[in-house]
């Protein structure tokens, strides 16, 4: 029996569906967490929302880049687009710190001066960001063994949904003990983790 049909498994996935609805989810994610950040006074919602903001412009230039790095070569890029992927990486990397940066110094005033927080709101949308968060992560989980820009969207977007439980741990402990420091301390370790 002769076998002359094509597998799709064995060609590169086009990631363009993944990629747009990661960035729309994160992007209407980050509004709600800013929003309810400032609403609740909380560090912690602010300095995820920062993160997030940050992952949605990485999905962007990683969604860029992967574009290009399907592009074959040409009379000028010889060897083609695939390098994108490092200098996409280095905007990334710089982007980053300009976020912590803020963020920490927000955080560092607010350990000073702790304001009231809504734990409620804190726990509540920092639920609906693991939801999110993992739900993002699972649109390049299929691809992240066989494409390495697959699996830096994976990686982050599966540690965003765990700094989300950290954040919703922190506003579990606020409930309970009345600690307003813990949550500027979460915004901190928010920013140590980036």
């Amino acid at each position: 029996m002769t076998h002359d049909h094509d597998h799709g498994a064995h060609a590169p996935r086009n990631p363009g569906r993944a990629f747009a609805l990661g960035i729309g989810l994160n992007l209407a994610f980050v509004l709600v967490e800013a929003v309810y950040g400032v609403l609740a006074h909380s560090m912690a919602l602010l300095a995820d929302a920062g993160h997030n903001l940050s992952d949605v412009l990485a999905l962007t230039l990683a969604w860029g880049a992967s574009t290009l790095a399907r592009r074959g070569p040409s009379e000028r890029f010889t060897y083609g687009l695939r390098s994108s992927s490092i200098l996409v990486a280095l905007l990334n990397a710089a982007l980053l710190l300009v976020v912590t940066g803020g963020i920490a110094w927000e955080a560092i005033n607010r350990l000073a001066a702790p304001m009231p927080v809504a734990g409620e709101t804190v726990i509540g949308v920092a639920l609906l960001g693991i939801v999110i968060n993992g739900a993002s992560a699972m649109l390049f989980a299929r691809d992240r063994r066989r494409d390495v820009n697959m699996r830096g969207a994976f990686l982050h977007l599966a540690a965003d949904a765990a700094v989300s439980l950290g954040v919703v741990v922190a506003g579990i402990g606020i409930l309970l003990t009345g600690w307003l420091w813990l949550d500027p301390l979460t915004g901190l370790v928010i920013a140590a983790a980036i």
